[in-house]
């Protein structure tokens, strides 16, 4: 009877430590690995689809930089920023040098008087170098003399006739905008000008040495 007693004692003893193994090992572990598992799921399965996403990326920008490449110009060209007031100077696809420049104060000028109208604006767009000249000689436009309330010379009015204004070279882009210098230094990197793109003394000269007629100017 007693033997029978100890045996019993034995057994439920067993039961409860292999119960309490249970609940304070076994289990959580399992739990543990059921949480695993599927966020190892997910996360092979996200990094196959960051990958694969990845990839296309990466062919993506390698089809626009071959296109790129192919659009850019070997010889030299321009870009002009107008928003932040500078300038870009590539050559055989090198940026060879930039700096701070002015572009146009996009105000409207309106004479009514005068039956005039304009916008000083720097226009946007891809445009060409037609023509270089040293030494170049300012002829006044008519809104210059608008401007500045003063009456309308003659065409030939030796008023019209300026030196110095525009620096020591001028490259033309057409429509009567040009790339030049300026005696206004002070105000470089600002929207103040009546179109045309104002450069400092030093950044001029190796524009005007390394832009050739032809040379494109890009302007945004």
């Amino acid at each position: 009877m007693i033997r029978s007693l100890l045996i019993f004692l034995a057994i439920l003893f067993l039961g409860l430590l292999f119960f309490v193994t249970m609940v304070l090992f076994a289990i959580p572990a399992l739990q543990e690995s059921t949480l695993v598992l599927p966020s190892m799921i997910e996360v092979s399965s996200n990094s196959d689809i960051a990958g694969t996403d990845q990839q296309t990326l990466e062919n993506d920008i390698a089809k626009l930089q071959t296109k790129l490449e192919k659009l850019t110009p070997v010889n030299a060209y321009m870009v002009v920023n107008t928003s932040d007031n500078h300038y870009y100077l590539f050559k055989d696809k090198k940026l060879v040098r930039e700096g701070i420049c002015s572009t146009g104060k996009n105000e409207r000028l309106v004479s009514a008087e005068r039956n005039y109208e304009h916008i000083f604006h720097t226009p946007f767009g891809v445009r060409k170098i037609i023509r270089k000249q040293p030494n170049p000689v300012w002829t006044k436009p008519d809104w210059s003399y608008i401007e500045d309330g003063l009456p309308i010379p003659s065409s030939r009015d030796p008023s019209r006739v300026e030196t110095g204004t525009l620096g020591a070279y001028k490259l033309e882009i057409g429509d009567g905008f040009m790339i030049h210098g300026t005696i206004y230094k002070r105000r470089m990197g600002m929207s103040v000008t009546h179109g045309c793109i104002r450069l400092l003394d030093e950044d001029l000269e190796v524009v005007y040495k390394t832009m050739e007629v032809g040379s494109k100017v890009y302007i945004y």
